[in-house]
């Protein structure tokens, strides 16, 4: 809710801080989660403790420590008394679902809440946290732009989780951004790049990007370069091999406006007749629209989809979304629901960033390789070979043509501006005609 952009700002800035800065836990609480654990006392464990938390959030507080070597680590402590409180809790959503769906009959959404469980019994166990981020860690170990703090297993439980201490800013802290001489909409391709790579190619993805779970180190070099550092691995949701590939030919199928592969690839994702919107929710355009990947939607367009959706009705919403994959679920929530869209607009990116990006990744995971699953073989030929190399070039030449828009309306200010400063009688400040939209 907090990331949401569509949300009002009076409810955004309160539930914000559940990112990072909830009420904590007592000090006395905590150190007895220390006890319990490893059965020694606080002071035992670490060469120092700062009992002032760093952070805060719905399950856990971060301390700041540091380890016998001198070794300086952030320290995730678990609340006490969580996991009977979950019980309770889900117990209650249950009960509440069941009585909704029985007074609403369109209200078909029961399957939720033994989702929802089974996502935060996970998150509780803050060994698979630990798993979960050296393997990230490992996804990334060759692109230099991602960090995964250092886990240390010897002071690590399934209620707290000792990690190397990261340093930066908070990604959508604009200030400290321009303050440290980064452009945030480099650090917003970044950003997008990293989960496309992680949705298309990996098909292992952290499932909380709110920007209390992303940092930005800048280096001390001049160059302007920085670090991209991923936190809270707790949420993690690892695609089906057949789900990635499908929905990477689905995007293929958005980027080249090929109705009958995304029907092909709706049947397949068992959005059935709801295929026609798929081009909607990912790309912002109709199914037979006429304007390019990136570029806002015609009028009539709009007009017309908004005919069509009113039609709905809360049995057709709650039909679609029970048919969805639970990992078309994930991918939509982590990529489409606001939690990349609202951290890129506050970059100040346009939301083309992230389509070219999600492109870019899904031609890239399109590439064949083996599979040993019985049944399921992409094995190298000629004919993927050539789609790769096509939709890359389409790609590339989409790519130039957006840039050269830049550069001219960029070179085109400046002309008006030096001559209207020249000449005398032209108005610094000029409307120029909508030559990028």
């Amino acid at each position: 809710m907090a990331s949401l952009q569509h949300v009002p700002k009076e409810f955004t800035s309160i539930l914000s801080t559940l990112q990072d800065k909830a009420v904590p836990c007592h000090i006395k609480a905590i150190k007895q989660v220390f006890v319990e654990n490893f059965g020694k006392d606080l002071s035992d464990i670490y060469a120092s403790f700062d009992e002032q938390p760093i952070a805060s959030a719905s399950i856990a507080q971060v301390h700041r420590a540091r380890l016998p070597d001198g070794q300086e680590v952030a320290v995730k402590v678990q609340y006490p008394g969580l996991q009977q409180r979950l019980r309770v809790d889900i117990k209650t959503m249950g009960i509440l679902s069941h009585a909704i769906s029985w007074i609403f009959p369109d209200y078909q959404f029961e399957w939720i809440v033994p989702e929802f469980e089974k996502t935060l019994s996970k998150e509780l166990d803050f060994l698979q946290e630990a798993e979960n981020a050296e393997r990230t860690a490992r996804n990334f170990r060759k692109h230099k732009s991602v960090k995964v703090p250092h886990i240390f297993w010897d002071f690590t439980t399934r209620q707290v989780l000792t990690m190397e201490f990261m340093h930066g800013c908070k990604i959508d802290d604009l200030h400290c951004l321009l303050r440290s001489g980064l452009n945030p909409r480099k650090v917003a391709q970044t950003l997008v790049e990293v989960f496309a790579e992680m949705i298309f190619v990996h098909g292992y993805v952290h499932g909380d990007p709110h920007p209390g779970n992303i940092l930005v180190f800048p280096h001390s070099s001049k160059n302007h370069s920085f670090d991209l550092v991923l936190l809270d691995h707790g949420i993690y949701r690892e695609l089906d091999e057949r789900f990635r590939v499908d929905f990477c030919q689905l995007w293929k199928a958005l980027i080249l406006l090929d109705q009958h592969e995304m029907q092909q690839m709706g049947e397949r994702l068992g959005v059935g007749k709801y295929y026609q919107y798929l081009p909607v929710i990912f790309t912002g355009r109709t199914i037979d629209s006429k304007s390019g990947l990136g570029k806002s939607m015609p009028i009539e367009e709009r007009k017309r989809l908004s005919q069509e959706v009113r039609q709905f009705t809360m049995g057709d919403i709650s039909q679609f979304m029970e048919s969805l994959p639970r990992d078309l679920l994930t991918v939509l929530r982590t990529d489409l629901s606001g939690l990349l869209r609202s951290i890129i607009s506050k970059l100040g990116a346009p939301q083309r960033v992230r389509l070219m990006a999600n492109a870019k990744y899904a031609v890239a995971g399109l590439v064949p390789k083996y599979n040993s699953e019985p049944g399921f073989s992409l094995k190298p030929t000629a004919k993927a070979t050539f789609d790769y190399i096509y939709l890359r070039l389409c790609l590339e030449v989409l790519e130039l043509h957006y840039k050269m828009k830049g550069i001219y309306a960029s070179l085109l200010q400046q002309f008006k501006y030096w001559f209207s400063k020249f000449v005398g009688y032209l108005p610094t400040r000029i409307t120029l005609p909508n030559l990028v939209s």
